[in-house]
């Protein structure tokens, strides 16, 4: 440990370079102001060209103010000290002083690319790498690695036990650590992967795969912007839990341009929290579902019209139930999407009618399009065309799957007797409780499968537009349209990313795989994953291919994490040993730090387990400083949430699965015997005992869930 008096010597060496850049940036947002203002200026010329002129200084100008504002808090986060006596801070923008001398190297740039990537073996002309810790404009703490003692100056102050250790014994606060300042040299080579083809991230808990993902998304943004924030970056969480998790790291890094979706809420108009059982998950998530739900969007709409009956200038024209079914099927062959064709259905009804017509030798029967007309301005008739064939939605398909029967009929040869019986029943909450996180996949794939109605294009004018090419803007909110109207405006469903980023991808079942991959066509992709963390419990073999569909044939580039940075020792040894139970083999990450805590197991009475949980929890209030998270078994969240109501708001309460990419400064883990009942709860079990810094407690009524 260093000096207190050395410690608050530096800090105040530091506090002054970073008042000198908070000077600065004033300095920066009153020009950019200032810009802003005189570009409204140009107006008062007259002319067309002074409008267009007026209009781009003011974007840009607003543009760089708003970017100085956003990085704001903890603007200077390092430093490098390199042979032959130069200083290079490190921060989330660069900046430079008023005789263009970088005050701060941005964090992407070249320049900064040792501060990841040196270490005590390589140290790439680094002497001396700090990180600094600050809050607003003050600086609250430092902490250096020392890299070549060889090369440092006598009078040069090395400062706490290493930056990376340090940083990471901290809280973690209620959003996801910025480990911006303590990324390692082998996730640094991951995150600086070429932007082109596929990234593949690989590692056990802890080893920072969901940071090395989505620092490269704002490198890949930063290097090409042009490209990345053109055509779009996506990246995928497991659950609305993680990606609320990690919602601020991309803006802290400056970056939010980025979409942010669950496999929950990737299809517009859905947000699906609700969790399938294991068994369920894995038949909604095999390919064989693309078969059954292709049946069900060919089939006849329930409870629609089985005849059709009109009687046209004195004769009865008719068309029963098979004759019926027969146009449908032709005007829908396999491949059709049923939405899209729909005129053609109506087509064949009209020339059905028209034939039938003429074989009755109706009296008067005028040309094939008077008569066509005659019967689309009969209510009746119109009423049952849309009966008969309505405009589709996938969710209205889908609840046709709830319908025993239907469901038997469309799985006919796909699914066995026993997949079929666990299916049914799971579709029933779709009207009440919306789709589950399974279902969404199977609504995404419906709209493949049936299209979209044609619909006719709307004009909207612009309230602002003066000419060709010119816009007259003047108010805030003006100008803010104006500035978006230049950014690329991508539909509700997008689907032309330019990268795409999967995070916890060993979860991803094929289905949702398809579901991605319709979004990244023509895109480069980082996929993040674990597969000894994996809940799927389908066939291995259909998920790789899935997969390797999906990525397509874009060259590969992998890379192995290694190093456990989150779990001390002791916490990380138990979770090994529960996986050591089913993958023996498994090469696991090192942790590399100890906090001499060991874990604490502790059994109770099933009438005393509410009481338990709580008396744990409140003692972790006193032992950490950050979150703290009690991690359930999926069916008792809320009740388990009850018993610890009224706790303080950094004791958050989430199933084992929502766990999944998550970390707290302590965990209660409740009830971990039952997830010990196979293979796929067993890697549960792996996932919830590796989510604490800290402190792990487990509570339990059964206490031979150990190994």
């Amino acid at each position: 440990m260093s000096d207190p008096t050395v410690l608050q010597q530096e800090i105040a060496v530091e506090q002054q370079h970073v008042d000198r850049v908070y000077a600065r940036l004033t300095e920066l947002r009153r020009d950019a102001s200032r810009a802003e203002k005189e570009g409204y200026q140009l107006a008062g010329v007259g002319t067309f060209g002074a409008l267009v002129e007026r209009d781009a200084m003011v974007y840009h100008a607003a543009r760089r103010r708003r970017a100085l504002d956003t990085e704001y808090e903890g603007l200077v986060f390092g430093r490098l000290d390199l042979r032959g006596g130069a200083t290079h801070y490190v921060g989330r923008m660069g900046i430079r002083d008023e005789n263009s001398q970088p005050l701060v190297v941005d964090w992407r740039a070249p320049a900064a690319a040792a501060f990841y990537r040196a270490t005590a073996a390589e140290p790439l002309g680094v002497v001396r790498r700090r990180m600094i810790q600050s809050s607003r404009e003050r600086v609250t703490g430092i902490e250096d690695d020392l890299l070549d003692p060889d090369s440092a100056p006598p009078d040069m102050r090395v400062v706490g036990d290493g930056a990376l250790l340090a940083s990471l014994s901290k809280a973690t606060g209620h959003g996801m650590r910025d480990i911006v300042a303590t990324i390692q040299r082998e996730q640094d080579d991951a995150i600086r992967s070429p932007a082109s083809g596929v990234t593949i991230v690989t590692g056990g808990p802890g080893t920072g795969k969901t940071a090395v993902a989505l620092h490269r998304a704002a490198y890949l943004l930063y290097s090409d912007r042009s490209r990345f924030a053109g055509g779009g970056i996506l990246v995928v969480g497991p659950s609305g839990v993680f990606v609320e998790y990690i919602a601020t790291v991309l803006p802290s890094l400056g970056e939010d341009t980025a979409t942010l979706r669950s496999l929950g809420s990737l299809m517009p108009g859905y947000d699906a929290t609700r969790v399938d059982p294991g068994p369920v998950a894995a038949i909604k998530g095999s390919l064989r579902m693309r078969r059954v739900l292709e049946r069900a969007s060919h089939d006849a709409v329930p409870d629609g019209p089985t005849e059709l009956r009109l009687l046209y200038r004195g004769a009865l024209l008719r068309l029963d139930a098979r004759q019926l079914d027969d146009l449908r099927r032709r005007a829908l062959p396999r491949g059709a999407r049923r939405n899209e064709v729909r005129g053609t259905g109506f087509d064949r009804v009209f020339d059905a009618l028209w034939q039938q017509a003429r074989q009755l030798k109706v009296t008067g029967l005028p040309e094939k399009r008077e008569f066509e007309a005659e019967l689309a301005d009969r209510t009746d008739f119109r009423e049952f065309l849309k009966a008969w064939w309505p405009r589709f939605t996938p969710m209205r398909v889908l609840r046709w799957l709830a319908n025993p029967g239907r469901l038997r009929r469309y799985a006919n040869g796909l699914l066995s007797r026993e997949e079929i019986g666990t299916l049914q029943g799971s579709f029933d909450g779709l009207g009440e409780h919306g789709p589950t996180i399974a279902d969404v996949a199977l609504l995404d794939e419906l709209d493949e499968l049936m299209g979209r109605p044609r619909q006719p294009a709307r004009k909207t004018k612009n309230p602002f537009h003066v000419r060709d090419g010119i816009q007259e803007v003047s108010t805030y909110a003006d100008r803010q349209a104006a500035a978006r109207a230049q950014q690329v405006q991508r539909d509700e469903d997008y689907r032309d990313f330019a990268h795409v980023v999967v995070d916890e991808s060993q979860d991803v079942s094929p289905m949702q795989w398809r579901m991605i991959g319709r979004r990244g066509s023509y895109a480069s992709w980082t996929v993040v994953g674990d597969p000894a963390q994996t809940a799927w419990a389908g066939d291995p073999a259909e998920l790789d291919r899935s997969r390797d569909r999906a990525l397509g044939s874009r060259k590969r580039n992998s890379y192995a994490l290694t190093t456990n940075y989150r779990n001390s020792a002791e916490i990380f040894a138990v979770a090994a040993s529960v996986i050591r139970t089913i993958m023996p083999d498994l090469p696991l990450p090192s942790a590399v730090r100890s906090t001499g805590v060991d874990p604490v197991d502790l059994v109770a009475e099933p009438a005393a387990l509410a009481d338990v949980v709580r008396e744990v929890t409140e003692k972790q209030l006193t032992e950490v400083d950050g979150t703290i998270g009690v991690i359930t078994p999926v069916p008792r969240r809320e009740e388990m949430a009850g018993w610890v109501a009224g706790l303080p708001e950094r004791v958050q309460v989430v199933t084992a699965l929502e766990a999944k990419g998550m970390e707290y400064d302590a965990v209660v883990l409740v009830e971990p015997g039952s997830l010990t009942r196979d293979p796929a709860g067993i890697r549960t079990l792996y996932v919830a005992l590796s989510r604490a810094t800290q402190r792990l407690t487990t509570v339990g009524t059964d206490p031979r869930w150990h190994p």
